[in-house]
């Protein structure tokens, strides 16, 4: 797996110089928003300038996720007439489809280039950067808008890459060159601890430190970039039960979280890995790991069986307790869902050495019996959006014994997908354990 973004591009740009891709007369071309951090890191080991490639999807007026065609920069146009005569798209609906996405193109173009004219791709090598590919749909548009724009040879390069998607890519560029090509393959975002989204403010100065000539580390580095201690898959053995886990010790230690998610999820949970990242770069490491064996997954009622997942917290936490790296510092948890009802049971056992508790999304109410013996001081985190559990948080808090906060983040529903939402969670995250964990940082 990739740390994030950058690590990811570095490993991408070295495994290009190897293969003498700088001696040629090269573009590197990021796909925003997520693939440009990847190929500014490429461009950099490469030497070579780095643009980005701008392409929307054409999507069918009543079934948008279908492709009917797509188009780039320069009133490139690229149309699948299977799906246009399937789908008996009509040429007015088509022209609005068009229209709207060709309008939206240009305004990303001028805002993420900033008035500079885009890089001339007749005559040289194009090489498409991505963050990685499921479907290919986007790579393909992307190779196609380069040939059209005049590129004599055109690679796709990317960390990770589903190998059926590798394979269809082949009739529309000459090279493709990805790291790993795992199978079975579910999603971009599993092969990366940090997949937190980029900005447009992050993709403009990328662009304009490469327009620039900067050689400086990038500036979608984390300021916990610096090697950690200790970042490792582990095992913690409860009883004859082996739950896996990943654990994280910055170099600066200002405290530790455990990870407790929620039913139908793992410790490669997108959303708990990026709240994890922000918590790493604020100097608190992290341990995320299964509730369960797989096995055990696969029974509904241990699913649900908070006592059990809350002894099972308990126990991993005494074990990160006498991790040598972490001995010493306060320890909080982090759940989600009915991870979150696990944290605040085991926070209630009489041993409990649990400083502080973050809850995102969480069903505390299915701890309702022991919250007035929960004295860790405990965020409540949810959704303005989120009816239900909205309402069982606000109870909840009313029950338990200590210091007790609940924050709504605006517009956000469940699952914190809508933008900046999960930001918002992992900024007062950060916040509530510094303030609980932290009493002075120590340098490993």
């Amino acid at each position: 797996m990739f740390r994030n973004r950058v690590d990811a591009g570095r490993q991408l740009g070295a495994e290009l110089e190897r293969r003498q891709i700088e001696n040629d007369d090269v573009v590197v071309l990021g796909l925003p928003r997520g693939g440009v951090p990847v190929a500014f890191e490429v461009a950099q080991s490469l030497g070579k300038p780095l643009d980005i490639i701008m392409v929307r999807k054409l999507g069918v007026p009543f079934q948008p996720e279908l492709a009917m065609g797509a188009i780039g920069e320069a009133g490139v146009r690229i149309l699948n007439r299977e799906v246009l005569r399937t789908a008996r798209v009509t040429e007015g609906e088509f022209e609005a489809v068009e229209r709207r996405e060709r309008a939206e193109l240009e305004r990303r173009s001028r805002l993420y280039r900033g008035g500079r004219p885009p890089v001339v791709l007749l005559g040289r090598t194009a090489v498409v950067v991505d963050d990685g590919i499921a479907t290919g749909s986007t790579a393909r548009a992307a190779c196609q808008v380069a040939r059209a724009l005049g590129a004599t040879r055109v690679m796709v390069a990317v960390p990770v890459a589903s190998r059926s998607s590798l394979t269809d890519l082949a009739d529309v560029c000459d090279q493709v060159v990805s790291l790993e090509a795992p199978e079975p393959f579910y999603a971009v975002g599993e092969w990366y601890w940090d997949f937190s989204p980029t900005s447009d403010e992050e993709v403009i100065a990328l662009l304009q430190r490469a327009a620039r000539g900067a050689t400086t580390p990038s500036a979608t580095a984390r300021s916990g970039d610096d090697p950690p201690v200790r970042d490792e898959d582990v095992e913690v053995r409860v009883g004859r039960v082996g739950l896996a886990g990943h654990l994280t010790v910055p170099e600066v230690l200002r405290g530790m979280v455990v990870f407790a998610h929620g039913s139908g999820s793992s410790r490669h949970s997108p959303r708990n890995r990026f709240v994890a990242s922000a918590l790493n770069a604020s100097g608190l490491g992290t341990l995320l790991f299964d509730l369960l064996s797989p096995d055990e997954e696969l029974d509904r009622t241990q699913v649900f069986d908070i006592p059990l997942l809350a002894n099972r917290l308990g126990e991993v936490t005494k074990w990160l307790e006498a991790q040598p790296e972490a001995m010493g510092s306060k320890i909080g948890y982090f759940g989600a869902s009915t991870g979150a009802a696990a944290a605040l049971w085991a926070a209630a056992e009489p041993d409990a050495s649990v400083a502080a508790i973050v809850s995102r999304g969480g069903r505390p109410d299915l701890a309702s019996s022991v919250l007035h013996r929960v004295r860790a001081p405990t965020l409540l985190i949810v959704g303005e959006r989120d009816g239900m559990v909205l309402d069982l948080n606000r109870e909840a808090r009313e029950l338990i014994g200590g210091e007790s906060r609940m924050t709504v983040v605006p517009h956000a529903t469940h699952l914190f997908e809508e933008p900046g939402a999960l930001e918002e969670v992992a900024r007062l995250a950060s916040e509530w354990f510094l303030r609980h964990l932290a009493r002075v940082a120590r340098q490993r």
